[in-house]
């Protein structure tokens, strides 16, 4: 009896530790198969100058002329409307490059001979955040705002959330990317985050 009792006992604790060993194989094979884990790094992004895109508001400061100085939007097509000048190109500007191209135009139509004009980002384009968060949507896009501070801004993350990585939609020179990146990342604006919800 004692030695059935000892084989018994011996099959059953085997048969547990496979049974572990499974579990613990699909854990792992589950772990490589998380949403979004498949997807390549996000590329990084070569530090050039901001440029402006439809959306954003601009301020625009013309020293001496209050009729011309103020804040404007860049409209779908890519331009931003000024009194006495009408539509100036700024997709794809920098603001520098933006102050520059009104100067030109004032000085060509002749409306001042040695303008100086400055030109600031007021409020840029929106950024968007999907999935496993609170409040899921477009926010506005704050400097230095990172997947992790977005995601504090839509409420945090939700119980099933994956919260090591997120996806990055990113549209960069005039092509649109995708990659996985850790949630300390700095988004730009226009940027599309994705939070997975997590297996296990």
């Amino acid at each position: 009896m004692t030695i059935l009792r000892t084989f018994t006992g011996n099959l059953l604790f085997a048969r547990r530790r496979r049974s572990a060993a499974i579990a613990f194989a699909a854990c792992l094979s589950l772990s490589a198969c998380e949403p979004g884990s498949s997807l390549p790094p996000l590329p990084e992004t070569a530090a050039t100058p901001y440029t402006l895109g439809p959306g954003e508001t601009v301020r625009v400061v013309v020293f001496g002329q209050t009729q011309l100085t103020g804040e404007f939007i860049v409209s779908d097509r890519g331009f931003v409307s000024i009194p006495l000048l009408g539509d100036v190109p700024a997709n794809n500007e920098t603001a520098d490059q933006l102050a520059q191209t009104i100067s030109s135009e004032l000085v060509d139509k002749k409306l001042l001979l040695n303008p100086s004009v400055s030109v600031e980002v007021v409020k840029y384009r929106p950024v968007f955040i999907l999935g496993e968060v609170q409040k899921p949507g477009q926010y506005p896009y704050e400097p230095g705002m990172t997947a992790l501070t977005l995601a504090a801004i839509a409420g945090g993350f939700t119980y099933r959330a994956q919260t090591g990585y997120v996806s990055v939609l990113r549209k960069t020179d005039g092509h649109v990317v995708e990659g996985r990146a850790p949630r300390g990342e700095e988004i730009q604006p226009g940027d599309v985050v994705t939070v997975y919800e997590r297996y296990f």
